[in-house]
């Protein structure tokens, strides 16, 4: 039983590096790369899938529902992290104003605070395990990239070559580009077996570093 932990494909605000709504949905390359991640995925074992509810997520999961024949299930409580008042506007904008939206105490207006995340994180990840212990096969979780941070820095068992300190902000960069693909094995604790892989992209769907990965 192994726990497949996926970031959605590219959108029009990962290349544009804005701050996404909530409602964006994949680009024209975000969906090549969900084919892509189906090809490579249709024969791994997946019998159940779970999924965030935002279109990016959902576009994503599609192709992989439609390969393995497994229907997809949906958990609010793997959305991306919602930054109120600041969705759709450049990064470059809020860096030239000071403002680091991913600061550990940095609050949006009318967004959803580091805590209220975190919080729902857990909860999302709770349900996970409880959805792999009762499937015979694998579970594939495809989601966004600060939530793929969240349980990556704090929930399991990190690799040898991550497991340092100040991991993500003063020492490696956790980078999860898009349609990344994560195996992780357990429980107890659940570990990595595959981290950020995307070797399923290729030519122009490759993912190309310009889209920040926690969004």
């Amino acid at each position: 039983m192994s726990i497949y932990l996926i970031r959605h494909g590219e959108t029009a605000g990962n290349r544009a590096r804005i701050v996404q709504y909530p409602d964006t949905p994949l680009s024209d390359r975000g969906i090549a790369q969900a084919e892509c991640l189906a090809r490579r995925l249709a024969d791994a074992g997946i019998r159940r899938i779970v999924c965030s509810d935002m279109a990016r997520a959902h576009m994503t999961a599609e192709p992989l529902e439609r390969v393995t024949g497994v229907t997809i299930d949906f958990d609010a409580d793997l959305r991306e992290r919602f930054f109120g008042d600041h969705c759709g506007t450049p990064y470059s904008e809020l860096m030239e104003r000071g403002v680091d939206i991913f600061a550990p105490d940095h609050e949006p207006p009318n967004g959803e605070t580091w805590r209220g995340f975190h919080a729902r994180v857990d909860r999302a990840w709770e349900t996970v395990g409880r959805l792999a212990a009762e499937t015979e096969g694998h579970l594939a979780v495809v989601t966004h990239g600060l939530v793929c941070h969240s349980i990556t820095a704090r929930l399991v068992e990190l690799p040898a070559s991550l497991a340092v300190e100040g991991f993500g902000r003063d020492g490696p960069p956790i980078r999860f580009g898009n349609t990344a693909v994560s195996i992780l094995a357990g429980p107890d604790p659940w570990r990595f077996d595959l981290f950020a892989c995307t070797t399923h992209l290729d030519g122009a769907v490759a993912d190309d570093g310009s889209a920040l990965s926690g969004m």
